[in-house]
């Protein structure tokens, strides 16, 4: 039903809002406060329904910051912004299952788009989140292993308190927020719009940097060195199937950061060439559980500098030659 003020046609009225186990909190009897048209969504700017509670003892109050449109979109919390099966931020679910970041992020756009997912909704004939073919056993492996299954309370504490941290806060043990020194480091900078689209997230990087390493594709210490090695390649591949299935597996890095691929059939290996390291390092990310090709498991490992190559060792690609197991 359309409403009365024109003006308020694609603003957002909701009874309860989305959230994720932890941000709910682990007491079942809360009072949660509604306010209709609250703040503008932090993705799309559109007005929505706010609602404000506490998750229980010692826990702050929280609030939902994006409208709930956007939520179901993405499938994130409204307040957190993390994913609601794994726990993880979107960025960590998008680069395992090759999701492609579709929502625009530009002022002009955004409200718009939002406007169109949310008639999809209210049709209830499509998806709002579309997997697609791009997800493999591999990138489903490694969300398994990355889910957070279990509430993290402690992400629901009281922020420092600024007056503590400038040596003037007289409160004491009544002041409601935290007496501890700030860490300054990546995760101390985050905000809304790389949370929700899934770039240059600190939390997402550190995370799958720390899975990469522990898989054994942590990047070696050259920086020149752009290249990745795949063995045990399907003996039906080619050199467009492997760029092909390079490509498609790889949404967040663009086409053409990818410099070559040298396919060598009779050794049934390829080395993957990447135009700067940043590239060859997302690669190493979301291959860290190995890349799928025609429902084989195909090993990854990052290539050496051929100044330190073994003389044994044949040079194949022309930036690389395989790292030792």
């Amino acid at each position: 039903m359309p409403k009365a003020d024109i003006n308020k046609a694609g603003w957002e009225q909701s009874e309860f809002p989305i959230l994720c186990e932890t941000c709910l909190g682990p007491n079942p009897f809360i009072r949660m406060s509604k306010q209709e048209f609250g703040r503008s969504c932090g993705t799309c700017a559109r007005p929505f329904t706010v609602f404000r509670w506490n998750p229980g003892s010692g826990a702050r109050y929280k609030t939902t910051v994006i409208c709930q449109t956007c939520a179901k979109v993405k499938n994130v919390c409204q307040t957190c912004l993390l994913d609601l099966e794994y726990g993880l931020p979107t960025q960590v679910r998008d680069t395992a299952l090759a999701i492609q970041n579709e929502a625009p992020t530009s002022d002009i756009n955004r409200e718009y788009y939002a406007q169109n997912m949310e008639n999809k909704m209210e049709d209830g004939n499509q998806a709002l989140m579309q997997v697609g073919t791009r997800a493999t056993s591999a990138g489903k492996e490694m969300l398994k292993q990355l889910a957070r299954t279990n509430p993290y309370y402690k992400r629901n504490r009281p922020h420092i308190c600024s007056f503590f941290v400038k040596g003037e806060c007289n409160r004491g043990s009544e002041c409601p927020f935290r007496h501890e020194k700030p860490v300054e480091n990546d995760l101390s900078h985050q905000n809304i719009q790389d949370r929700y689209h899934g770039r240059d997230d600190p939390v997402a990087r550190k995370i799958m940097a720390n899975h990469t390493e522990a898989q054994g594709l942590k990047p070696p210490e050259d920086e020149n060195i752009t290249s990745l090695f795949l063995s045990s390649l399907p003996t039906s591949a080619t050199e467009l199937s492997i760029r092909t299935h390079v490509v498609n597996s790889l949404p967040q890095v663009p086409a053409s950061q990818l410099r070559s691929v040298v396919h060598v059939a009779k050794s049934r290996c390829a080395f993957v060439n990447f135009k700067d390291r940043n590239s060859a390092e997302r690669a190493a990310e979301a291959w860290a559980n190995g890349l799928d090709m025609d429902d084989e498991r195909v090993l990854v490992k990052w290539g050496r500098s051929k100044g330190s190559a073994k003389s044994a060792a044949p040079i194949v690609g022309p930036s690389a030659v395989p790292a030792p197991a």
